[in-house]
């Protein structure tokens, strides 16, 4: 995989934040050496956010995100700023660009729902070529887009911010131990995609090659077959969720089974919310509000996970009349207070930041929140057994 395959959700993710016409999209342009963004002396060029992946040396792999002007004014104009603030919730690092050595206003109150998010984050002072003044305590670094003074020293200064943002837990390699062997179980159906695997099934292959172990793939069906010809018990069976009821029967209890929906939920930092959450399916009332949330926006089977599996699933354990909605994508609504319980599906396609502000959007407005994995482990009665081989890393 090259470096511009690398998925989304695993890209720092760097967004441009400033007041219009403070040399933000010059700056975004002259740090990735394209013309990515479109720049006048017009104020309010940028419209909507801009997104490119590339790699940053010394970084690596990376998304950099040129926002509107946070004092963009009007009925467009609050859109704009609106668009602006939404960035923030998939930020790993902001970079606040300013031209003065004093705050504005409107700078003080970026700055401040930046540390209220707790995302790291750097001041820089553009077009150092239009003035003589040194450094404020305002500012981190003095840059020039037009010039390029001082662009080397930013992203010297982004890749050490960087550093705090890496991710400590791994998808699987740290349940493992060198020549463990793991079985894969992946069921190809109507809803599984031509001709590749899922983003959580190709992490899975490769984390287990990292750690020096080996992985079996298999469908539902060859399961059986498959155990009975290895010459000694796997370490691990990971299956998909969706499969759980078929394969927890298929596998020995002395044999450790958990789902890939569980280790992105652990991996992405929301199993220990998750496994809360599931809980509340137990409790659920006639009427009772579900939000189902899909973080891609893929073509929909009829044998569709989140839109059908799922609700039915949910029916016949509860035996309630339960009222669903559903989002995909970046989706997701504002006013949380309506719902009863959030089940989010794994989040693979999501970066850590935004899955984590979802999260606490749903603690802030005390909803539950769950994952897919979680929730179908809970309803098939195995939600301790599927979680036992993570459990010590938690």
């Amino acid at each position: 995989m090259s470096l511009n395959d690398t998925p989304m959700a695993e890209r720092t993710h760097i967004g441009f934040f400033g007041l219009r016409n403070a040399g933000k999209s010059s700056l975004v342009n002259r740090i990735t050496n394209q013309e990515m963004s479109l720049v006048s002396d017009i104020k309010g060029t940028t419209t909507d956010p801009v997104k490119k992946s590339m790699e940053l040396l010394p970084l690596g792999p990376v998304t950099i995100i040129d926002t509107p002007g946070y004092d963009d004014t009007g009925s467009l104009g609050e859109l704009r700023v609106k668009k602006a603030k939404e960035v923030l919730k998939i930020c790993d690092i902001a970079i606040l660009v300013t031209e003065h050595s004093e705050p504005e206003p409107v700078e003080k109150e970026l700055l401040a729902l930046i540390k209220e998010r707790s995302i790291p984050y750097m001041i820089v002072k553009n077009k150092c070529d239009t003035d003589d003044h040194g450094l404020s305590d305002f500012c981190d670094i003095r840059v020039s887009a037009l010039t390029g003074t001082g662009i080397d020293e930013l992203r010297e200064q982004i890749a050490h911010i960087a550093k705090d943002t890496v991710r400590p837990v791994r998808f699987v390699a740290d349940l493992l131990h060198p020549h463990d062997t793991v079985v894969l179980v992946i069921p190809i159906d109507t809803s599984a995609p031509k001709g590749r695997l899922i983003l959580p099934q190709q992490q899975a292959i490769r984390d287990i090659l990292d750690a020096g172990a080996v992985s079996i793939v298999t469908g539902v069906d060859d399961l059986p077959g498959t155990l009975s010809s290895l010459d000694h018990k796997p370490a691990l069976v990971i299956t998909d969720s969706q499969a759980f009821g078929i394969v927890m029967k298929m596998v020995p209890q002395s044999i450790p089974l958990t789902s890939f929906s569980i280790l992105m939920a652990r991996y992405k930092g929301f199993l220990k919310e998750a496994l809360k959450g599931a809980e509340t399916i137990g409790r659920l009332t006639d009427g009772a509000h579900i939000l189902i949330c899909e973080g891609c926006t893929h073509h929909r089977q009829c044998e569709d996970i989140g839109t059908v599996k799922l609700p039915k699933w949910l029916k016949e354990y509860t035996g309630r009349e339960l009222n669903l909605s559903f989002t995909s994508g970046h989706g997701f609504p504002e006013d949380l207070s309506p719902y009863d319980l959030i089940i989010h599906c794994g989040a693979c396609m999501l970066n850590d930041r935004e899955v984590s502000s979802r999260m606490s959007a749903a603690q802030a407005a005390s909803v539950p929140f769950t994952n897919y994995g979680t929730a179908i482990a809970f309803m098939n009665g195995i939600l301790s057994r599927s979680v036992a081989p993570v459990l010590p890393c938690l």
